[in-house]
């Protein structure tokens, strides 16, 4: 479909602008709203509604008001709502991945991408919906009958991040749907306009009134902070940053909220001595420049051994040079914008220092000239332990390699950060790749291969980078608690 900008127009003319309050689109009750703009060119697409605390009460006692009825609806008949949203989606995919590419400025080939990953969450969720199975038995002295069954946990406040704005969206509401929960989804400010429209096509897929309720704000905290303590939320499902997230589990804690936390990243991307160094340097494309490197799951360290550390750069740097940086939207694009220009600065900010510490560019190294809030894929050999950009978060196309010359070397650096989201692993050793699996701290690994996100599994991490698991067969079980009701021996006078 060609993209023009009476295209983009119409398109953004068929985005709701209102808060989704129980089944309703109206204003902010304050009247307010913010503006969001495209990273390409720091233009302002659209202006939306924009949340305050009154309109976060009112989404809340939606959810709650909806709750039991919802809970009561047939398991079949939410998957079907499920499966009619797949459908909805996957027709309107073109409208969806250039929505996604005004507003966070990934390119259309990327967006499409995320289109088929995000509806699949809609898919496989509207399977699971029949199958959260309880259990009966008999006790194990043979006076009583164990019946154990699954329930929805109730109402949930759904937080998505703006990198994903489709998929992180699908990836909570999904399950949610599926296990009978009812919803307030606070969409990030940076990129609402996607979970606008993802809302309006739940709606139309046949969604009760006050099932899905969405705020979206440019005062987070405000807005969200009293539903966190209202004691008939019993749920929150949190993406975006570990600082974030820590102050969340502290709130959550006064209610002993059901908490889902996916957290930050570090991801070490280790190439041994034996790897296939074009399927390395494959992979090393996919894990780093997905997204502009904007992805909790990007790989952030080259631990790469130092026998093959040169020809894995070079070869890397020789495929990170035709990478084009341009609007998502021409078809040379190849590396959109970063987010913002407080993201860019970051992202130069962790360069610069690691090129002061004696780290060489091999490729990039600066921000783009112009417009928009672009940064040149880049390539740091020489990078020294210690150095900010191993231990932060990186967010941007920016790949540093270090070099190891033993397992438990590569190991140790691997391992040394506060995070354990993902990690890549690139070898032709079976036995080793079982090995790293075994002593790396991640709660996800991909061997030999640079993408590991799959609705079919398990989606999360350990230590820092935060608790719980979304999509695969654990992802409905976030939604869900157990009731264990015990019955007398039938068999008794």
């Amino acid at each position: 479909m060609t993209t023009t900008p009476q295209r983009e127009a119409e398109l953004l003319a068929s985005v709701p602008t209102g808060l989704l309050i129980d089944g309703r689109w109206r204003p902010a009750v304050s009247g307010k709203t913010f503006e969001v703009e495209d990273p390409s060119t720091g233009k302002v697409l659209l202006s939306i509604a924009d949340a305050g605390p009154e309109d976060g009460a009112a989404a809340l006692d939606a959810a709650a008001a909806a709750q039991e009825s919802w809970a009561k609806v047939p398991a079949r008949e939410r998957g079907e709502i499920l499966r009619r949203a797949f459908e909805m989606v996957t027709a309107r995919a073109e409208d969806f991945a250039l929505l996604m590419t005004l507003e966070m400025g990934k390119p259309l080939a990327e967006a499409r991408g995320e289109v088929t990953y995000g509806a699949e969450f809609l898919r496989w969720f509207s399977e699971e919906a029949v199958r959260a199975f309880g259990r009966y038995s008999v006790s194990p002295d043979g006076k009583s009958r164990l019946l154990v069954t699954k329930k929805p946990v109730g109402p949930c406040l759904l937080i998505t991040p703006w990198n994903f704005p489709l998929a992180m969206a699908t990836r909570k509401v999904a399950p949610a749907v599926a296990a009978g929960c009812t919803m307030v989804l606070k969409s990030a400010n940076l990129t609402p306009l996607t979970s606008q429209l993802f809302a309006a096509v739940m709606m139309e897929a046949g969604l009760p009134a006050g099932v899905l309720n969405v705020i979206p704000t440019s005062t987070a905290g405000a807005t969200t902070g009293p539903l966190i303590k209202d004691s008939r939320l019993r749920k929150l499902s949190f993406t975006g940053s570990t600082e974030v997230g820590r102050r969340l589990l502290a709130d959550a804690s006064e209610n002993v909220l059901r908490t889902s936390m996916e957290l930050g990243g570090n991801a070490p991307f280790v190439v041994f001595e034996d790897a296939d160094v074009d399927a390395a340097v494959a992979g090393a494309m996919l894990a780093k420049l997905r997204n502009m490197g904007e992805a909790c799951t990007a790989a952030n360290r080259f631990i790469v051994h130092d026998s093959v550390a040169d020809e894995f750069a070079e070869k890397f740097a020789a495929k990170m040079s035709g990478m084009t940086t341009a609007r998502g939207t021409e078809a040379e694009s190849k590396v959109g914008p970063l987010i913002d220009a407080k993201s860019r600065d970051k992202v130069h900010e962790l360069v610069t220092d690691a090129v002061a510490a004696g780290a060489v560019a091999v490729i990039g190294g600066a921000a783009v000239e112009g417009p928009g809030y672009f940064y040149q894929p880049t390539i740091l050999k020489g990078v020294t332990e210690g150095t900010r950009i191993l231990s932060e978060e990186i967010f941007g196309p920016v790949a540093p390699i270090i070099t190891f010359s033993t397992e438990d070397e590569a190991v140790r650096l691997a391992n040394n950060t506060e995070y354990g989201l993902v990690a890549y692993v690139f070898t032709k050793d079976l036995n080793r790749g079982i090995r790293m699996g075994e002593r790396l701290e991640t709660g996800m690994l991909g061997l030999n291969a640079g993408v590991v996100s799959n609705a079919a599994a398990p989606f999360g991490g350990v230590k820092q980078s935060g608790l719980g698991r979304e999509g695969g067969l654990e992802g409905i079980e976030e939604y869900l608690y157990t009731q264990y009701i015990g019955i007398a021996d039938p068999y008794a006078g």
